[in-house]
């Protein structure tokens, strides 16, 4: 989800609800600690320079058990964010500590915003000599008239 695509659904909310992708909701009393944008610049695998750019939210939950985080809030902070770091609408990294610190993406289901897993992935799988992934294909749904009884193939 991007920036832009936030600060779109924000205003149709009353509460603002995080859950992650195994069903697990934040707390209620989570606190955005964090809004800016993250440049990461690196070489890859097969040498190539690369640079990617998010936006990049924090979530911590705090002994604070009253606090209750509303839309108009969220939008403030990333509209200040945009105004005083010049944050770009890019998409949109969270962070958020359950066992560990973990970075997810982030998508909308309707009435939720989901924390979905992010995988690591090798960027340059030809310089590194990975195989491309074989193409998987149903036996029933070739071509039946290959190997009829009569038909010279076999």
């Amino acid at each position: 989800m991007k920036l832009s695509e936030i600060k779109e659904i924000l205003p149709k909310l009353e509460n603002v609800t995080f859950q992650l992708e195994n069903g697990t909701f934040v707390p209620e009393h989570f606190h955005v600690t964090e809004v800016g944008q993250i440049t990461k610049n690196f070489i890859d695998c097969g040498g190539v320079i690369r640079t990617e750019k998010v936006v990049n939210f924090q979530l911590w939950n705090a002994d604070d058990f009253e606090h209750r985080l509303k839309p108009t809030k969220l939008l403030n902070i990333i509209k200040l964010s945009e105004e005083k770091l010049g944050i770009e609408d890019a998409e949109i990294e969270v962070e958020y500590q359950n066992e560990t610190i973990g970075k997810y993406d982030l998508e909308f289901n309707g009435t939720t915003f989901v924390l979905k897993n992010k995988t690591t992935a090798c960027l340059a799988q030809d310089a590194c000599g990975i195989p491309p992934e074989k193409q998987k294909i149903k036996l029933a749904d070739l071509n039946s008239n290959c190997c009829t009884p009569g038909s010279g193939c076999c």
